[in-house]
């Protein structure tokens, strides 16, 4: 038994060695260098920009009272269809007590004045009966009643105005604020016994709803200044919106910017397409949605991808087998590329097959004579 510990110890020992020897010896051999290769095809290649930005109508209104006061009954609410013409709120005229005062007190002068030149012209018809006044006198006298007549209704008009803010014969004394296009009420900015202000020369008014037609849409978005140069109005634009699970619809790009905007220290034009929803699907205002612009489209042709190119000062390469393990570089020349896969105009054929570039800093590339 004594014998037979340093027999194992020893064992033991020549094991740990040679394991650690093998495990050092596997780890020192060259691993084999994995060659990827690829045969160019025929595809189509669309080289376009991105511009991210919102679906809007068209054109979006602002409905605002023609008086100020308070809302007294909003008829309705987001969402709702109207047509131009129909009713959206009622405004409740609250008058103002110096104005009021003053125009009722021009009122009274008004009639008072009316009462005079009647009682003048009477006078004077009478007189005129038995031939004791000229006629010139009487029709002054005509025209002056009829002068205080109208002052009188005026008066009248001042006065209901500023108790009702309407001149007309309406029930109540509420004022009716009208939709002026028809569309879809997008929202409504103001609630019931709020107080609104008419639009003046000092104040934009308080806004009590928008409205907008939504069947006519556009998207407004940004492009970087490197690529504003490459647009130009008609151009196709296909416009993916997020919130309705990718989809895209068809569009038409219609402006471009003439004046650049600021952004985080970026130049960006602002561009604008037309969007055309297909039947059936609801488009809201605001969805954020990217336009697809497309600069170029090239189908059917020869290409392959980039990172099969190499690139070396104004030369373009790739590594093209000739035997078996065997490749050589070829110089080819490129077309049209959408960032992923780029256009062969020459030096590649259909049947090549091609090696992709090793990675910087892995083993060299095997090259054929």
């Amino acid at each position: 038994m004594r014998r037979l510990v340093p027999l194992l110890i020893a064992v033991l020992v020549v094991g740990l060695f040679g394991s650690t020897m093998w495990f050092l010896w596997s780890k020192s051999r060259p691993r084999p260098v994995s060659v990827v290769t690829a045969k160019p095809t025929v595809t189509d290649i669309v080289r376009k920009t991105v511009a991210a930005g919102t679906v809007q109508p068209r054109k979006e209104i602002e409905i605002k009272p023609k008086v100020s006061g308070i809302l007294k009954t909003l008829h309705v609410e987001a969402g709702t269809r109207v047509q131009r013409g129909d009713l959206i709120a009622e405004i409740e005229i609250i008058p103002d007590v110096v104005s009021l005062n003053d125009a009722e007190l021009r009122l009274r002068s008004a009639r008072l004045n009316l009462d005079k030149v009647r009682r003048e012209l009477d006078r004077a018809e009478a007189l005129g009966a038995r031939g004791m006044a000229a006629n010139t006198e009487v029709d002054r006298l005509r025209a002056d009643h009829h002068i205080a007549g109208e002052e009188v209704s005026g008066a009248e008009m001042r006065v209901k105005l500023l108790r009702e803010g309407a001149a007309t014969r309406g029930k109540g004394a509420s004022t009716r604020v009208e939709s002026t296009v028809a569309g879809t009420v997008l929202a409504v900015l103001a609630r019931e016994g709020a107080s609104v202000i008419n639009a003046n020369s000092f104040n934009p008014g308080t806004t009590i709803v928008s409205v907008a037609d939504m069947s006519d849409l556009v998207f407004k978005g940004r492009v970087d200044e490197a690529e504003v140069g490459k647009l130009a109005p008609g151009m196709p634009v296909e416009i993916v919106v997020g919130a309705l699970g990718e989809m895209r619809f068809e569009g038409k790009l219609e402006r471009i910017a003439p004046k650049s905007l600021a952004k985080e220290g970026t130049t960006e034009f602002e561009v604008e397409a037309a969007l055309r929803p297909p039947a059936g699907v609801q488009v809201r205002a605001g969805y954020s949605a990217n336009a697809n612009i497309v600069l170029e489209r090239r189908t059917r042709v020869l290409a392959i991808e980039e990172a099969y190119v190499q690139f070396e000062k104004d030369s373009r390469f790739v590594e093209v087998e000739v035997g078996p393990a065997r490749f050589e570089r070829r110089p080819v020349k490129l077309g049209t590329s959408d960032g992923i896969r780029v256009e062969i105009l020459g030096g590649l054929r259909e049947v090549d097959v091609i090696r992709k570039p090793s990675a910087p800093g892995g083993p060299p590339a095997a090259r054929g004579g």
